[in-house]
């Protein structure tokens, strides 16, 4: 247990001071090169230097190769494998995007292209655990699950992007839930490789919070969520991973049922407008997509700050709401690493 713990501090300070580091000479970097955005929610529109999937991308690739050294008889070397490369094909199918605006299709498809190493390698289980029910042994339906949750995860997050912290912060509450719900449930080694997406969720969020410095971009939203994904595959907790990301993956079923097509999100009409006194309100459109922010002002209007901290709340009460799961369930499904 002592090497755990030690490769879990190691890891997660890694992760944590690489995205702090560099984030600042980044910011420089996109501002010469004039990569911003507007912010649409801030009084005058500030730019915004976009995207900071670069730096996510390091803190969690180095803090991750860390802990081949750090536990080389414990770690699980093709779940590692395939986490690196599942994550690093997800940060160039964002960077795209975040140069050009492609179609509503490319990063669901390219994101299965994302999947496909996870399969490759062999880093999963070919049979699905659901909590309390115990497994469902689904082998050849299972593969076609892999190929359809990177994207999900993926895009999920992408979707709930659309203010200042928001993907960062609910990403970090996120992972915290789902590496405490592994410790639960003995996977103590994919617990480990679990704190780098929130220590460096962490760290980013730092220059995300409002008022925002930079922006992850679809690059930095795609790493976060594809190495979600990723990890709960390769720790078998899909359904628990799922219950912990519950506000982002209604937040996509809204968006997608109301809207009826596969589409990105810029390219449709903002769900939102702003107050006199600037503060977020619904839309009067009646074609204007439904989101989860939109239900959340549809009572009153509120500010970023505070329609920010509404999502972390629901974020919180989907990560508790996993770990409880996690507890009553017990470790029989689930065997110790």
């Amino acid at each position: 247990m002592q090497d755990y713990i030690i490769a879990g501090l190691v890891s997660s300070a890694i992760a944590f001071f690489v995205v702090f580091g560099l984030v600042p000479p980044l910011i420089k970097s996109l501002s010469k090169k004039n990569w911003a955005v507007k912010d649409v929610n801030r009084i005058g529109g500030a730019m915004v230097p976009r995207p900071g999937g670069p730096v996510i991308l390091a803190g969690i690739i180095i803090s991750e190769i860390s802990l081949y050294f750090l536990l080389p008889q414990q770690i699980n070397t093709r779940g590692l494998a395939a986490l690196l490369i599942t994550t690093s094909i997800a940060f160039v199918v964002g960077f795209i995007d975040d140069r050009r605006v492609m179609s509503g299709w490319f990063k669901p498809l390219a994101l299965v292209g994302a999947a496909i190493p996870i399969v490759a390698l062999g880093a999963y289980e070919p049979n699905l655990a659901f909590p309390l029910f115990g497994e469902v042994k689904i082998p050849a339906l299972y593969l076609g699950l892999i190929l359809f949750m990177i994207p999900i995860t993926g895009n999920t997050i992408n979707s709930i992007d659309v203010m200042n912290g928001i993907a960062s912060g609910f990403m970090m509450i996120a992972s915290f839930s789902l590496a405490i719900v592994l410790f639960i449930l003995q996977n103590y080694t994919v617990a480990i490789m679990t704190l780098p997406i929130a220590f460096a969720s962490l760290a980013f969020y730092r220059y995300h919070k409002f008022p925002a410095r930079i922006f992850p971009g679809d690059s930095g939203a795609l790493v976060l969520g594809a190495a979600y994904g990723a990890i709960a595959i390769i720790g078998r907790v899909e359904v628990i991973a799922a219950i912990a990301l519950l506000p982002a993956i209604i937040n996509s079923f809204l968006f997608l049922s109301s809207v009826k097509r596969i589409v990105e999100h810029r390219q449709v009409k903002g769900p939102t407008t702003h107050t006199d006194d600037h503060k977020i309100t619904t839309t009067k459109e009646s074609d204007a997509p439904i989101t989860l922010v939109r239900l959340i002002v549809a009572s009153k209007p509120l500010t970023e700050k505070q329609i920010g901290f509404t999502i972390f709340k629901l974020a919180i009460f989907s990560g508790i709401l996993a770990i409880i799961t996690a507890i009553i369930s017990g470790v029989q499904i689930w065997p110790s690493s």
